[in-house]
């Protein structure tokens, strides 16, 4: 038995406002499959962490959130409700002694919507979310309850899915034991020591985060390292560690943000820059992002800063990570190591809307946008070689269209 409906609202930062006809919240999987049966047109919608209308359809938003039943571990492996966010599960795994091998920015995601999208973390050995996946169950376009493992044909080019193939009710993550992380920011980074010692400090420990503005600051540097590490700290070339907590935005309240100074703790209290209990990021905000061949860092770096005078004044931060090859068809990082360059940008539609044409022609060939996010390509899935294969794949799962969307129509 389903909720009753509700107004679609917008998207968590109020970047887009959805024009389903309602949104509802199914109880059960069998309410899943009745809903797809029902209606010609649903999309599911995760916790709104996307910033346009990648989840909206003109039909109807279907919301896991209502989906009972915590996660099941069996061996190695957990079970988990598509609809849950990434912060509570984290903190259930901590209480059974179990760990995911990295977690993005914000623990307020849910599973199934980051997945979705290829969201990562950082580490130029740890890959996207993503990567943990052993199996996933989908309710199609003919409404059946489909499970996909690893290793099965379709698996790879249903993972990072893009809410194309139907909703994923559930997904099975591989897990470790648990760890501790030690927490670190580095201040004084100057783009003469980003550009020169780059894939250095991205490998200097098991997560690294570089934060910048891309323009000088009046100090004469360029931004701020975040080092997570399961060792002992490393030195950062030209930098040296803080001795106050700082917020990914330099001049903000550091409070929502993780425990730094070196303290250890555990892997899902390090790992996010942002507490579960507290607004993420900003708020009032846009973001894009694009991920690069990792060979190409230097190129793509020097291609921001090139355009530093019209970047800042739109951007409250940006922020530079690796993410390690997979073999996902439309994960950003398929078939490379990759540079992950993030804007989190003013609440500026128009600004932004008119920079990142520029910004999109000057990075290196090979750049692939986080699905997520603004980015002003009208034909992304030039840059993912198994692009044609997913859109048969999406024709198989959904033959009368369902899932379809204008933002699909879009980009395909």
């Amino acid at each position: 038995m389903r909720l009753p409906p509700e107004e679609p609202g917008s998207t968590w930062a109020r970047s887009y406002d959805y024009t389903a006809r309602e949104l509802v919240r199914p109880r059960s999987v069998d309410d899943v499959r009745d809903l797809v049966l029902r209606e010609p047109r649903l999309r599911a919608l995760g916790s709104r962490h996307s910033f346009t209308d990648l989840a909206d359809t003109s039909g109807v938003l279907v919301s896991l959130e209502g989906l009972a039943g915590p996660p099941t571990l069996a061996g190695d492996v957990v079970r988990v409700p598509g609809g849950m966010r990434y912060g509570e599960l984290a903190a259930w795994l901590q209480e059974h002694g179990r760990a995911l091998p990295n977690l993005a920015s914000l623990p307020h995601i849910s599973v199934a919507g980051a997945i979705a999208t290829g969201t990562h973390g950082s580490g130029v050995r740890n890959g996207s979310l993503a990567t943990s996946v052993t199996a996933l169950e989908i309710v199609d376009g003919r409404g059946d309850l489909v499970r996909l493992e690893a290793g099965s044909p379709d698996f790879d080019g249903a993972v990072v899915g893009l809410g194309a193939l139907g909703i994923v009710t559930h997904l099975e993550l591989l897990t470790s034991p648990t760890y501790q992380i030690a927490q670190t920011v580095h201040d004084g980074l100057t783009y003469a020591d980003l550009r020169e010692h780059l894939t250095e400090i991205l490998a200097a420990a098991y997560s690294v985060s570089i934060f910048t503005r891309w323009g000088d600051e009046p100090d004469g540097s360029v931004g701020r390292v975040w080092v997570k590490s399961r060792a002992t700290t490393p030195e950062i070339p030209g930098t040296v560690p803080a001795t106050q907590p700082r917020h990914v935005v330099p001049g903000l309240d550091p409070a929502p943000c993780t425990e730094q100074l070196g303290v250890p703790g555990p892997w899902h209290e390090r790992l996010p820059h942002f507490r579960l209990e507290f607004q993420p990021s900003v708020g009032a905000e846009l973001q894009s992002e694009y991920l690069v061949p990792l060979e190409r860092a230097q190129e793509a770096v020097d291609a921001v800063r090139s355009l530093a005078d019209r970047v800042q004044p739109l951007l409250q931060v940006g922020e530079i990570r690796a993410v390690a090859a997979d073999e996902l068809w439309l994960s950003p990082a398929y078939g490379t190591d990759t540079l992950a360059l993030h804007f989190t940008w003013n609440a500026d539609p128009a600004g932004v809307g008119a920079l990142l044409p520029d910004l999109e022609e000057r990075l290196p060939a090979g750049t692939r946008p986080h699905w997520g996010k603004l980015f002003a390509a009208t034909d992304p899935g030039a840059g993912f070689p198994r692009w044609d294969d997913f859109k048969d794949l999406v024709r198989r799962f959904d033959p009368d269209r369902r899932f379809w969307n204008a933002w699909l129509g879009r980009v395909s």
